[in-house]
């Protein structure tokens, strides 16, 4: 492993250590749960950074949302069917 780790305890419900450990793999528990935080952080990140942009652009509406839906669908279809239909 590139990165140095550490040993810690954490408390958790009962119910979700024994899922996790079930889910968990040959990787065992600890990367599954180090995994599951490292998302949760990147998650935590992003959602400072659009809280960040929000207040300085305004939140983003729907349709710009749908907008940008359309375009990621529509270059997905052009990567699919090999680039024939450049918009």
């Amino acid at each position: 492993m590139s990165n140095p780790t550490g040993k810690y305890s954490i408390t958790m419900p009962r119910d979700i250590a024994e899922a996790a450990k079930a889910r968990s793999g040959p990787s065992g528990l600890s990367a599954y749960v180090a995994a599951a935080v490292a998302r949760q952080i990147e998650r935590d990140n992003l959602s400072e950074l659009i809280q960040v942009a929000e207040a300085e652009h305004g939140p983003v509406t729907d349709e710009e949302i749908q907008a940008l839906r359309d375009q990621l669908q529509q270059a997905h279809q052009q990567q699919t069917h090999g680039g024939s239909n450049a918009a």
